[in-house]
């Protein structure tokens, strides 16, 4: 039999691998998160007809004269170049940013995906379509300890947060220095105990004389009174604080200038229980919850995962990937450092060129048909040698 058949049916099995990769890869050109394949070919061993010869004095050297036994797959790698972003609104969609990769359980093992599309379930958890849960650090009262073991990423549906009661008031504005109303300047603000009830602190400044003024603070039975002391240009009051039961007024920012009275409480640190009424997830993976009484919490931090050689992962389907030996060991952590950033409402969508694709379908295809063509004229040259004798 002849060389050139056996040849040419390798090219047909390699060609049709590559036409194989090429249709999943068209397949799959509205998959978010897939990462389009491309075939590598190599020739297979080489037959010696004549080895090569050294030269001699009277002689030159001979090269050596090979026939090719054909060619096979070499590989077939994966391209986890950037696919292009698409909104879709969603909070709980996310595309990574650069190299990184999602971590999720699906109970049986730890798999990595680029595919964002999450949704939480009954139970508050994060997964993915498929019901495998994706993987992070929970809070405790606003912090995320990431040395700790990675576990499903949960929304505390229904859970409260506690109040806190007020333990400092900050005042701020200006005191007119020119003022010749004897009316006080009044202020008020609304504080919380430990309960969270509301009650109002009012603030009450009297003018001395330019540069001085008196203070009296109430809350509800409890008052307390000083003497506020601005520098000669109006700046730099003294004493800069009054205590009001368990409760620090704070008037480090007051001026004592001329014309403008502008004094107000600007802020304090209580806030009332509140409920969960939104949630997003931050470029860093942060899932900050925004609670009823307007205070905003961590309450997740979302893993991510880079690998030395990701192209060594094995697709193990519903875009989902597996380590293998090649791999290298996953180096989990938050997003940045290199694992990429996440923007929410969006999904990175397939990376296949169409283009391209189309062309090395063209190229499988006439490559197939030449390979398919010189089995017919192999097949031809034996017939001829059959019809040697008749």
């Amino acid at each position: 039999m002849l060389r050139s058949m056996f040849s040419s049916i390798s090219g047909l099995r390699s060609h049709q691998t590559m036409m194989d990769v090429t249709g999943n890869n068209i397949a799959n050109v509205n998959t978010a998160g897939f990462k389009s394949s491309q075939t590598l070919f190599q020739d297979t061993l080489s037959q010696l007809l004549q080895g090569a010869a050294s030269p001699t004095p009277d002689q030159g050297g001979t090269n050596p004269a090979q026939v090719g036994l054909g060619t096979r797959v070499a590989g077939i790698t994966t391209n986890f170049g950037q696919g292009a972003a698409q909104t879709t609104g969603r909070s709980t969609d996310l595309m990574i940013s650069g190299d990184g990769f999602f971590v999720v359980d699906n109970g049986n093992e730890q798999l990595y995906t680029r595919a964002g599309s999450f949704s939480f379930d009954a139970g508050g958890r994060l997964v993915t379509a498929d019901g495998s849960q994706v993987q992070g650090w929970g809070a405790t009262d606003g912090v995320v300890d990431t040395n700790g073991p990675l576990g499903p990423l949960t929304l505390p549906i229904g859970v409260l947060l506690p109040p806190a009661g007020t333990t400092s008031v900050t005042m701020g504005g200006n005191l007119p220095a020119d003022s010749a109303s004897t009316q006080p300047v009044t202020t008020a603000i609304d504080v919380f105990d430990a309960q969270g009830a509301a009650r109002k602190v009012t603030v009450q400044y009297t003018r001395l004389s330019p540069t001085q003024w008196s203070v009296t603070a109430v809350d509800g039975g409890t008052t307390a009174a000083g003497t506020l002391t601005f520098a000669a240009d109006g700046s730099t009051p003294t004493p800069a604080t009054l205590a009001l039961g368990g409760i620090t007024i704070d008037m480090t920012g007051m001026t004592g200038y001329a014309k403008t009275n502008t004094a107000a409480a600007l802020k304090q640190d209580g806030y009332a229980v509140g409920t969960l009424s939104s949630f997003g997830v931050g470029p860093d993976g942060g899932l900050v919850g925004v609670f009823s009484n307007g205070r905003r919490e961590v309450l997740g931090q979302l893993a991510m995962a880079t690998f030395a050689n990701p192209a060594g992962l094995e697709k193990a389907g519903g875009s989902m990937y597996r380590p293998s030996v090649n791999t290298g060991e996953p180096q989990v952590g938050v997003p940045g450092d290199g694992r990429g950033t996440l923007s929410g409402g969006m999904l990175e969508m397939s990376n296949v060129d169409l283009a391209q694709e189309f062309t090395n379908l063209i190229i499988a295809q006439r490559g197939f048909q030449a390979n398919s063509r010189v089995i017919t004229a192999s097949d031809e040259i034996l017939q001829d040698l059959v019809n040697m004798k008749r």
